[in-house]
């Protein structure tokens, strides 16, 4: 089952990966510019990421940028999709 959201309804949903403001639904996932933009840099390059912690970092508007590895792992948990990134190329 589809649902549509109008661009109004988006816009009062936060970002489901960091709760900043939300732009629309990017790689399968209502996310802000941001986090839209670290998941396609993400992807588009080869990246190890590693967690300075326990790889429990928490991931919000203010720590976003903190730890690479514990947000990448969150938009994939959510669900942000590679695929949506390789049809977006053609």
């Amino acid at each position: 089952m589809s649902v549509s959201l109008s661009t109004a309804q988006i816009e009062i949903i936060p970002c489901k990966v960091c709760g900043d403001k939300s732009s629309g639904v990017h790689y399968g996932v209502i996310t802000c510019e941001g986090c839209k933009g670290f998941f396609r840099r993400s992807q588009s390059s080869v990246v190890n990421y590693q967690c300075p912690r326990s790889k429990a970092c928490l991931v919000d508007r203010v720590n976003r940028n903190r730890c690479q590895y514990c947000r990448l792992q969150k938009c994939l948990r959510l669900g942000m999709s590679r695929d949506d990134l390789e049809s977006r190329k053609t």
